[in-house]
């Protein structure tokens, strides 16, 4: 496979933003991206857009606007992981010689469902009882807080530390730091889980530039290497589920450590797919960042703060930052380049040089998740 390069990324700041639908937004961020880079339309090969609710051919209307047109272009829908999915496909691109330059990006606008948890399809045995996500991530809350002794307190700690991330972030969807009492006096959803345990449904675009060496040269913006780009769909069967391993995650990350030739122990950064708390702590165990069961010790002890071990969601994350569906895994991408070429302001890890992004998303029958996209990049 050839050498493949972020060399620039956008994003249009997450939040509640009625007014802009799915094609709009991802417009405004993929039209800064090209601003940023200086490509000119005929210099983009193939163009991969991803989102969950954004409509039929929401790519061809994206790009279409910034003068983009004629060559290949994708819509790809794979749940939350819909943005990352469609970053995975323009590295497939680029590392196989097919194409030189290429746009990827993730648009969503959540606010048209008004309130509440988003719809989930109706055809699924589970859904179809009354399966919501809130719902899933309190069963897994449970288990582990009963498997291994954590606590409620233990589900604050990662919102607490995440907020306060987020507050420093401009595109974060939240940008204030909360208490663990504003998180205790949050109205209940689903216990163990309170409000500010739960991301927000947010509306935002990401767009990144995928290049080969010899494109990325061209440019005057810094560039990061991808050393792994990895999807995996979740495992079908029907026989006991254990809520506190997520084994999709866990068997993304082996493939992406392999690609890439780094362990966790490489990792200065994490930008993970923390859509309620307790998700930190289990995605964190399946990446091989702490060990089974101690996941939110390591929290407790700032393990995971920014200038701790390994900085898990410097961004915000999700709780923070915001969660527009097929926006999330594109716009962990952007966070991760801009923290590997110290472009990330007060959001910086000191020394930042090897990321890894993860998003996991889609609850149907007889899987843990429906699919899972993971990037580990490194300063060039």
């Amino acid at each position: 496979m050839k050498p493949v390069y972020v060399a620039g990324a956008a994003v249009h700041p997450f939040g509640k933003q009625p007014g802009l639908n799915a094609a709009e937004l991802g417009y405004r961020a993929v039209r800064q991206l090209v601003e940023q880079t200086g490509i000119t339309p005929d210099a983009v090969d193939v163009g991969y857009g991803g989102s969950s609710y954004g409509g039929s051919l929401l790519t061809q209307r994206v790009l279409q606007r910034v003068g983009v047109s004629g060559p290949p272009v994708y819509t790809v829908e794979n749940a939350c992981a819909s943005g990352a999915s469609a970053v995975h496909l323009g590295w497939q691109a680029v590392a196989s010689g097919a194409a030189d330059c290429v746009i990827a990006f993730g648009a969503e606008n959540l606010s048209s469902f008004g309130g509440g948890t988003l719809p989930l399809t109706t055809n699924d045995i589970e859904i179809e009882q009354g399966m919501v996500m809130p719902a899933a991530y309190a069963m897994r809350a449970q288990r582990y807080l009963h498997d291994f002794g954590a606590t409620a307190d233990d589900l604050t700690a990662v919102s607490v530390k995440n907020r306060r991330n987020g507050a420093q972030n401009p595109r974060a969807h939240f940008q204030r730091e909360i208490s663990p009492q504003d998180v205790a006096d949050s109205r209940a959803i689903a216990d163990p889980l309170r409000l500010l345990h739960c991301c927000p449904n947010s509306d935002g675009a990401a767009a990144v530039l995928l290049c080969s060496e010899d494109f990325a040269r061209q440019l005057d913006t810094p560039r990061v290497r991808v050393r792994g780009s990895v999807v995996r769909s979740g495992t079908f069967h029907t026989q006991f589920r254990d809520m506190t391993w997520p084994d999709i995650t866990a068997r993304t990350a082996k493939a992406a450590y392999e690609m890439a030739g780094l362990a966790p122990a490489d990792l200065d950064l994490v930008e993970l797919h923390d859509a309620f708390s307790i998700a930190e702590l289990l995605h964190a165990e399946a990446l091989g960042i702490a060990e089974r069961g101690k996941a939110h010790q390591a929290v407790r002890n700032g393990e995971f703060d920014r200038d701790g071990r390994v900085a898990v969601s410097p961004s915000g994350g999700l709780i923070s930052r915001g969660h527009p569906v097929g926006a999330t895994g594109a716009t962990q991408i952007c966070e991760a380049y801009w923290q590997l070429t110290g472009q990330a302001g007060p959001l910086q890890v000191p020394g930042a040089s090897v990321a890894l992004t993860h998003v996991t998303g889609g609850g149907i029958f007889g899987v843990d998740n429906g699919a899972c996209a993971m990037h580990i990049l490194t300063a060039d």
